[in-house]
């Protein structure tokens, strides 16, 4: 966290937080973040979005996450008969479903806030269970391009949201930073992204790029990958390759989940030195293929990795190893990132999902949503939805990635009623018993989101640890 070397221990740091906060590199971070709010807020005024504060006590919703409840003295009676039960409130993940009836209501049709958030949730690297996110929702908004085919353009629906997006944060980079940002930033498939850097929030600030090796697999092995419609996929580091040589020597992990070949000698006497339990690579005459079709040479080194056709989840076996293989390279000097800002909009995520272990909880094996429920399809994809190809939808939002880390996301939103009504029924499997939930079916006007999350410790005044305790409690 902090690169002085003569700090103390950081659990110590954190319990004396107060003092801590004299550290110009802190207190500096604080009036910067303060900086920033002000320009978010000049800025979206400047584009007619009103400013709108949300409930923070709400009943408990949908939406993935663990909530924290907060319990009243008050007490709620079913029926007659039935015995006194304390009522709860849940404190918001985020201002969801509140700026969606907002909207919907006609009275604001641009609305943003700087809102409080909250989840209880496992402790992330950087993460707290309280956060700040800049919170926006329009009205009126495009429902994708259909004259859009390539992968690199946004073809979704919210562009008008991108536009706010990026003119906001080029603002923010300009005035704080002193850095002029392209006037577009970068756009990329949730399935390119997954297909070649092995994320869904790539740090595409190096190469290392993974590549389909299943049609050079013998057809007896592409039969059977094809039954459980899986691939292999590779990662490979030549011995020319002077930024990842030394690294991809150096590491130890993964070797349970992949296979890695090292080439000791060259054709015609080839010989290979074998690690990993993958099974993929352990008979010559997988191996020889592979190695003959990447033109792998004497000190090359190439990792395979069994995954589903259709990506699925935020990461593969590969894309760890690939953002491993970076940090070690970085410890070792061979890889210096570049300072500049790397701006990336991943887009056409699927739409549900059965790989979120966070949602185990509210599925129990059934389909959740990628990212919410009221979430609308791309509309190239709405018949297969209808006809049950479930996991080849895709929906309508969208993460912005820095460096490989995701700062912010949205939505466009399900507007029509019937569609919404079978999303729950038939896809998810909700029940919609909540009066709330029932105002999100009717129909209403197309509108999108973005949130915008900054809950990091070093622009944080004071933050929790452990069980919830700030640390100067603990």
């Amino acid at each position: 966290m902090y690169s002085d070397p003569h700090q103390p221990h950081e659990d110590l740091r954190l319990r004396y937080r107060y003092l801590d906060l004299r550290r110009p590199v802190l207190s500096n971070n604080l009036h910067k973040r303060s900086k920033v709010a002000h320009i978010v807020r000049s800025t979206l005024h400047d584009n007619d979005f009103v400013e709108v504060e949300t409930p923070i006590l709400l009943k408990s919703t949908p939406e993935g996450a663990r909530e924290f409840l907060v319990p009243t003295r008050l007490s709620s009676t079913a029926n007659a008969r039935s015995s006194s039960h304390p009522l709860f409130y849940a404190l918001p993940q985020s201002p969801q479903q509140p700026k969606q009836l907002l909207i919907a209501s006609g009275a604001v049709d641009r609305y943003y806030q700087i809102a409080r958030c909250f989840r209880d949730e496992d402790g992330r690297k950087d993460r707290q269970p309280e956060f700040t996110q800049i919170d926006l929702e329009m009205a009126w908004v495009s429902w994708g391009n259909q004259y859009a085919a390539d992968a690199g353009a946004w073809r979704i629906g919210g562009k008008e949201v991108k536009e706010v997006i990026e003119t906001l944060i080029r603002r923010i980079w300009s005035t704080i930073e002193g850095v002029e940002l392209l006037e577009e930033f970068r756009v990329m498939t949730y399935a390119e992204a997954m297909n070649r850097f092995g994320s869904d929030k790539p740090d595409v600030r190096f190469g290392l790029e993974l590549s389909d090796v299943t049609q050079c697999l013998p057809e007896p092995l592409q039969a059977r990958l094809s039954q459980t419609d899986d691939i292999v996929e590779a990662l490979v580091v030549r011995s020319t390759d002077e930024v990842f040589r030394r690294a991809g020597a150096d590491i130890q992990a993964f070797e349970g989940e992949s296979d890695r070949l090292d080439v000791l000698q060259d054709a015609p006497r080839q010989q290979y030195s074998l690690s990993g339990s993958a099974g993929l690579l352990s008979d010559y005459d997988v191996q020889r293929p592979v190695v003959n079709a990447i033109e792998l040479q004497k000190g090359d080194t190439i990792w395979v990795a069994k995954r589903s056709r259709i990506p699925q989840g935020g990461s593969t076996t590969l894309g760890r190893l690939r953002l491993s293989l970076s940090a070690i390279a970085q410890s070792l000097g061979t890889l210096s990132l570049p300072a500049d800002p790397h701006f990336l909009w991943v887009t056409e995520f699927p739409l549900f999902t059965r790989a979120d272990s966070d949602k185990d909880f509210l599925t129990r094996g059934r389909w959740g949503s990628s990212h919410h429920p009221f979430t609308a399809p791309m509309w190239e994809d709405i018949e297969k939805m209808y006809s049950g190809q479930v996991s080849e939808v895709r929906g309508q939002h969208y993460d912005l990635v820095l460096n490989g880390t995701e700062i912010g996301g949205g939505s466009v939103r399900v507007h029509d009623a019937n569609m919404q009504e079978y999303i729950f029924s038939e896809i998810l499997q909700v029940r919609i018993v909540d009066p709330f939930l029932r105002s999100q079916v009717a129909d209403c006007i197309p509108n999108a989101s973005s949130a915008t999350r900054r809950g990091r410790r070093s622009i944080t005044s004071f933050m929790h640890f452990g069980a919830g305790l700030h640390l100067t409690e603990a």
